[in-house]
């Protein structure tokens, strides 16, 4: 049997390909701080910012396994607000968790994933090409997740694994509800930042369905040759296109009149 660990399959997206992948077979093993064992999915509590619970957690899996087929990396979180106001902490955190979650999953799965010529898939976001105003740092963490997996697929490519990145776009999940929002320099920057985060929270409130989104991530899953990257959903395919013809300077400009929106 396929072994899949899923960091973050507690909910959203994670949850949603945890369930796909038993579907087809698969033995599948969630890592976060608050899911349980449904029966199917096999939770270990994990926590991506604590070193410690991550090897822990791989360290079970190799005693009753021997081996990862799938690492799916999907634990994250948002912030948004001014960059010049965003606390360090904040900034701090939400690397730790989107990136440096990243990495301490790969670090300790790899030596399971050589076992069987495994695949890494993380999860990034659409976000990663075009950056969001007032929500720079999660931008940022997610372009970082898709060169950290760009390097890597090089880098093991030797041993069999092959690994990508996936860059969703607007997707309805509790992820809209979570993020944790900083209105700080609300008069600097003329009320102008809970507008504009209003306004990308209604695109996720209408995005694609997490459903949608895990069918897509398991059939890349499953397939024998893979790409680098990988965009899920269609208007935002068009978008990469359009980017690639237009170039980043027309195209930044046009993502400052689509998200910043002065108070009526």
């Amino acid at each position: 049997m396929k072994v899949a660990v899923v960091s973050g399959a507690s909910g959203g997206i994670g949850k949603e390909s945890a369930k796909r992948l038993v579907s087809k077979g698969y033995r599948v093993y969630d890592l976060s701080r608050s899911g349980e064992d449904d029966g199917q999915i096999l939770h270990i509590y994990a926590d991506v910012t604590q070193e410690e619970t991550i090897e822990k957690a791989f360290a079970q899996i190799k005693a009753r396994e021997g081996k990862i087929d799938l690492l799916l990396l999907c634990a994250g979180f948002g912030i948004s607000g001014a960059a010049e106001f965003t606390e360090i902490t904040d900034a701090k955190r939400q690397l730790e968790v989107n990136f440096f979650g990243v990495h301490l999953c790969t670090k300790y799965a790899l030596p399971l994933l050589r076992e069987s010529k495994g695949r890494i898939l993380a999860i990034s976001s659409a976000a990663a090409v075009f950056p969001i105003p007032f929500q720079s740092f999660y931008s940022a963490s997610k372009s970082a997740i898709n060169t950290y997996i760009l390097a890597l697929r090089n880098e093991v490519r030797r041993f069999g694994i092959t690994a990508a990145v996936i860059m969703p776009g607007d997707v309805k999940t509790g992820f809209t509800a979570a993020r944790q929002k900083e209105k700080a320099g609300e008069d600097v920057y003329g009320g102008c930042i809970g507008t504009s985060v209003a306004v990308m929270e209604k695109d996720e409130e209408s995005g694609m369905k997490p459903e949608n989104v895990a069918k897509y991530i398991v059939r890349i899953a499953e397939k024998k040759r893979i790409r680098p990257l990988y965009t899920a959903g269609l208007i935002y395919k068009v978008f990469i296109g359009i980017q690639k013809v237009l170039g980043m300077t027309i195209v930044n400009a046009i993502l400052g009149k689509m998200y910043i929106k002065n108070p009526k």
